[in-house]
């Protein structure tokens, strides 16, 4: 097996202390006679970005939205920094598939929604100053004013991932935010998450479709097996940071997506 790859059954990478934990954690509907996830455990670290990628449903939304606080788990144990999750929190950030931003506020408005809602409009016009540097830090600096309307895909997008930071979470859950761009900039929107989460010394958990855009930013991905969702196997990325576009041409990288591509084709057989 190349270096770049490591398997890892209780799987987390070497980074932090552990700061999301789900043990034995199960789901079923339609009183139990539908079975979405089957004893699933994760741990993730501070400053650890983590993917799961699995065949469409295979569970990957409905883990997605347990660690969200969004539906309950029908048994198992979820925790967020020694607590358990039991509804929605502030820090867990959550970014979807759209940026989902009003379109009667401007970028900075909408950033500081969230405090807005929780805390009031005194709270969300202190927070200003750090919106203001949230835009900057995702290059967007002179947008602050400007409507969704007047901006691009990816721009929109860079504003969602401001909003959801605004908050100071201690981990960013990603539902495949960058589907609906074109390839060249869901590229350069990687990157660019990479760079953010590295400078604010983030823990991310992202669900893809995309191998390739699982490889590029994770330390460990998540298989999942077809329904029940079950794990398959974590398989850790021993690739040097930061990383670039160009790893996405080299042996190493290449190894790696066929070795998930690998175990995502033998489904049922995993």
């Amino acid at each position: 097996m190349n270096t770049a790859i490591a398997q890892d059954n209780a799987g987390s990478p070497s980074l932090g202390e552990p700061v999301y934990e789900l043990s034995n954690v199960s789901k079923t509907y339609a009183r139990n006679l539908v079975v979405a996830l089957d004893d699933v455990s994760l741990t993730l670290r501070k400053g650890s970005f983590t993917s799961v990628i699995g065949s469409s449903g295979c569970g990957k939304s409905t883990l997605l939205k347990i660690m969200a606080g969004l539906i309950p788990p029908t048994q198992g144990r979820v925790a967020l920094q020694g607590k358990p999750v039991t509804g929605p929190r502030r820090d867990i950030g959550m970014m979807f598939q759209q940026a989902t931003l009003f379109p009667w506020k401007t970028a900075v408005e909408n950033i500081v929604l969230p405090i807005e809602i929780r805390d009031g409009r005194a709270a969300a016009a202190k927070a200003m100053d750090k919106a203001h540097d949230l835009l900057d830090i995702v290059g967007l600096k002179g947008f602050d004013g400007v409507y969704p309307n007047e901006l691009s895909g990816g721009m929109a997008q860079r504003a969602s991932i401001c909003r959801m930071l605004i908050t100071e979470p201690a981990v960013l859950l990603l539902d495949e935010p960058f589907s609906a761009l074109d390839e060249l900039s869901r590229d350069m929107m990687n990157m660019e998450l990479q760079r953010i989460c590295r400078e604010q010394d983030a823990t991310a958990f992202l669900v893809t479709h995309s191998i390739q855009e699982a490889v590029i930013l994770s330390d460990e991905i998540v298989v999942m097996k077809p329904r029940p969702g079950r794990v398959a196997e974590i398989v850790k990325v021993d690739l040097p940071r930061p990383r670039t576009l160009d790893m996405m041409t080299t042996p190493e990288f290449g190894e790696i997506v066929e070795y998930i591509r690998g175990l995502l084709d033998k489904g049922e057989d995993m």
